[in-house]
């Protein structure tokens, strides 16, 4: 088994699709920015002040708008969350659990720095995320 590690999680078997999106010094901290995969999607970036950096699905569930990524960046007992600028509700930024309706995730994104740029792998997490909670 090889691990590969990444700033957001451990993975067991390494994704071959990673996409680079920015250099890591493009990102500020404690602010989240925008980026489009390959295939159309698009991912909220956050850079940490602990330096991890996380990518989840930049579409709000609940209005359907992409604007994940002007959420405000903090922390629920220690975990890091971000705010959803358009209904306020919080998602942890490791899961994409949002802690405000237990049905509803974000997609999640695997992150690696390769040298100064931020790649994200392509792959979401299993749990896919519906407009609307549908």
């Amino acid at each position: 088994m090889t691990a590969t590690s990444t700033m957001n999680t451990m993975t067991t078997s390494p994704p071959t699709d990673w996409s680079a999106v920015c250099p890591l010094d493009a990102l500020p901290v404690e602010q989240g920015r925008a980026a489009l995969l390959p295939d159309g999607s698009a991912v909220a970036l956050f850079r940490l002040h602990t330096g991890e950096v996380h990518a989840v699905g930049n579409l709000d569930p609940f209005s359907g708008a992409p604007v994940i990524c002007h959420g405000i960046v903090g922390d629920r007992d220690g975990v890091p969350v971000v705010t959803g600028p358009l209904g306020k509700e919080t998602f942890e930024l490791a899961t994409g659990r949002c802690l405000d309706a237990e049905d509803i995730r974000l997609p999640v994104h695997d992150v690696r720095l390769t040298g100064p740029v931020i790649e994200v792998s392509t792959r979401r997490n299993t749990v896919e995320t519906l407009v609307g909670g549908g």
